[in-house]
């Protein structure tokens, strides 16, 4: 069963900069897209950063994209989000999550029919 434990989140300013690890196991994630998502309070959770099982293909919505930028190193089965210029909407609960069937935009944008595994998240503030 596929597990992911995601890490590096906290407080910061905005403008700052946050990098988020998700650590990986119970699968071979060199097969899947896996992608980083984040749910505010009140809000449904959303896709924000996905990319497909080769790292050649990403998808960002506009609201991070050229601020956000998700890698993946499938030796260590982690896939990191580099988040910089951060603003007080980036402010959530970040998760991972993979897919072996969908591809990074469709897992990034259809988040709401995704019945796979998720982690416990990682809680990010931004507020000065």
């Amino acid at each position: 069963q596929a597990q992911f434990v995601e890490s590096g989140g906290g407080l910061v300013q905005p403008g700052g900069s946050l990098r988020l690890s998700c650590a990986a196991s119970g699968f071979e994630t060199d097969r899947y897209a896996i992608g980083w998502f984040r749910q505010a309070a009140g809000k449904e959770r959303e896709g924000i950063s996905c990319i497909n099982s080769n790292g050649e293909l990403t998808y960002y919505p506009d609201s991070v994209k050229g601020r956000f930028t998700i890698s993946r190193d499938d030796a260590k089965n982690t896939v990191y989000l580099q988040m910089n210029s951060l603003k007080p909407e980036d402010t959530a609960v970040y998760y991972c999550a993979a897919s072996e069937a969908w591809g990074p935009q469709a897992l990034c944008v259809m988040t709401r029919y995704f019945d796979g595994s998720w982690g416990e998240g990682t809680q990010v503030t931004v507020s000065a």
